[in-house]
């Protein structure tokens, strides 16, 4: 290290053990705990999600849809499709009778997606939206701090 800088490195250590007299705010120290509330009532909150597919129907009423083959049943199936004329209006590989044709259906799924919770801690009633259904009882984030009102100046 070079000599002429020593003094203003002892200054600058100096200056850094130095005490920070002004200071304005102290920030206080949260007190925090868990404890039980009692669950009043919980409510699913819904998706809904909708879906069209296309389903045989032959003089108004509907033809079951056959499950999707697999294995041999399947490589049977692309045979038979290749050596057949496919002259069916759904296209190849499509099996409607004649007197039949395809429908739009919609139908709707309702998923929960969250629930609703009422519950009571220390004789005052609380809602809140949680992802999953806490049961009879929730545990709650409890947490005093004193309120210090703004300084005017």
């Amino acid at each position: 290290m070079n000599p002429s800088r020593l003094p203003y490195v002892a200054i600058l250590l100096m200056l850094g053990a130095a005490p920070v007299f002004a200071q304005d705010t102290v920030i206080p120290v949260e007190n925090v705990r868990i404890d039980y509330a009692q669950v009043l009532r919980v409510d699913p909150v819904f998706q809904v999600l909708s879906a069209t597919r296309m389903e045989q129907q032959c003089d108004g009423r509907p033809v079951p849809v056959k499950p999707p083959a697999n294995g041999l049943s399947r490589i049977v199936g692309k045979v038979k499709e290749v050596l057949s004329s496919g002259d069916s209006e759904a296209g190849p590989g499509s099996s409607i009778a004649p007197d039949c044709h395809l429908v739009p259906v919609a139908r709707e799924f309702r998923r929960p997606i969250a629930f609703d919770v009422d519950y009571m801690y220390k004789g005052m009633k609380y809602r809140s939206r949680l992802p999953v259904d806490p049961g009879n009882r929730v545990r709650v984030r409890i947490s005093v701090t004193p309120y210090l009102a703004p300084i005017n100046r």
